[in-house]
């Protein structure tokens, strides 16, 4: 990592964590009590959180194409402007219809503004260089539950929910825009690119189809994780404080793992770390299946070191098969279904643990298996076209 680097990574570092905090963590500590004050199911809450999801999925490949013509600064400034138009619309909410919007605007938010943009950005600047930079602002962002769960808990007791959108709301404003605005090198030539842009092809061959189905896999497995992880240790006989205590696991074996790609993984091709990531999932689960509940540590120090390299992995592995052209653009395509997995999950998997119990973890650890597969069918080149 290069000192011309440092100050970037540390200012995209900072920036993706206000983002993953203030919109992506936020319902797990204030779903219920917004559903309190409306007067309605919480099921209302996640209902519109997934939509979000599915609004920044679909903006993927725009966001993306955006960012290869002009560069990051622009796209993830406005993704500031708008999250925190998000937040305070959602501290001001006392109807469903209001609560809907709001959280349109926090799915514009997030196509804008949360990892496949800052990859794109980086990819942009770094060209094939790319590859320790990603990996720096996933070793900052991956606190960004760690941070933003207590501060959004701190805020709900001390000063309300509708309070605490609005000091998340002034963060974006405050910390997060300058850092994106006045950080990010401006791109030369963004004005010609987009006068003589035209939309690039880019076939959806065997490599891109196998990746996308890779990260969709992987990525619902995760977006299940972090919605039922307790629920499913309980399930198989943890008691809730060995289940709580294996949750708050999860962040830091996701940024050890991002450590180990950091250091050791990156003498080899992403594929190989990609690989390995989706095999630790599997591995945690069968010491469930096989000691029980009391594992509970082990399988979230497992499912949360894979996860830290699939972050990384998603920046990473398309960059170093295809290349820095087009790359942004590319990383929505493969990065879309990916979303859209990851908001279908936890409402699936939801079902799946009423009906199947702890034996959820054969179907989630199928599918990080059919990711592992599919890599293996990969190439580390694209076939000539």
């Amino acid at each position: 990592m290069s000192g011309r680097q440092l100050p970037i990574i540390l200012a995209l570092g900072t920036t993706q964590t206000l983002a993953w905090a203030s919109s992506y963590y936020l319902p797990a500590i204030l779903a219920d009590p917004i559903a309190r004050d409306l007067g309605v199911s919480s099921n209302w809450i996640f209902a519109a959180f997934s939509a979000s999801l599915v609004i920044s999925a679909m903006l993927g490949p725009r966001v993306g194409r955006q960012i290869d013509l002009v560069g990051g600064r622009s796209v993830l400034s406005a993704s500031n402007v708008t999250l925190a138009a998000g937040l305070a619309l959602l501290g001001f909410t006392y109807s469903i219809p209001v609560l809907i919007v709001a959280w349109l605007l926090l799915g514009i938010g997030m196509g804008f503004g949360l990892y496949d943009a800052a990859f794109g950005a980086l990819g942009r600047i770094y060209g094939d260089a790319a590859r320790q930079s990603i990996t720096g602002i996933t070793l900052i962002a991956g606190f960004a539950s760690t941070v933003g769960w207590p501060l959004t808990a701190l805020g709900l007791e001390g000063i309300g929910w509708r309070n605490t959108c609005f000091a998340w709301a002034a963060a974006h404003i405050l910390i997060g825009l300058p850092l994106n605005f006045f950080m990010l090198p401006p791109v030369k030539g963004a004005k010609a690119a987009i006068a003589n842009s035209i939309k690039p092809h880019i076939p959806i061959d065997r490599t891109m189809v196998l990746l996308a189905f890779a990260f969709a896999a992987a990525w619902s497995v995760t977006g299940a994780m972090a919605a039922h992880l307790p629920r499913i240790l309980e399930a198989a006989g943890a008691t809730t404080l060995q289940a709580v205590s294996a949750g708050a696991l999860i962040g830091p074996a996701q940024v050890f793992g991002r450590i180990v790609e950091a250091t050791f993984l990156t003498r080899y091709h992403p594929l190989l770390s990609t690989r390995l990531a989706c095999l630790t999932h599997p591995i945690g689960a069968a010491i469930v299946a096989l000691a029980g509940g009391a594992a509970a540590s082990a399988f979230a120090i497992f499912h949360g070191i894979g996860n830290g390299i699939l972050t990384i992995a998603r920046g990473t592995l398309p960059l170093a098969i295809f290349g820095p052209q087009n790359y942004g653009y590319r990383l929505g395509i493969i990065g879309a279904p990916a979303r859209m997995a990851q908001a279908a999950a936890p409402l699936a998997f939801g079902l799946l643990v009423d009906a199947m119990g702890s034996r959820v973890l054969i179907v989630s650890s199928a599918l990080s298996l059919s990711a592992l597969l599919a890599l293996f069918l990969l190439r580390k080149e694209p076939a000539p076209t």
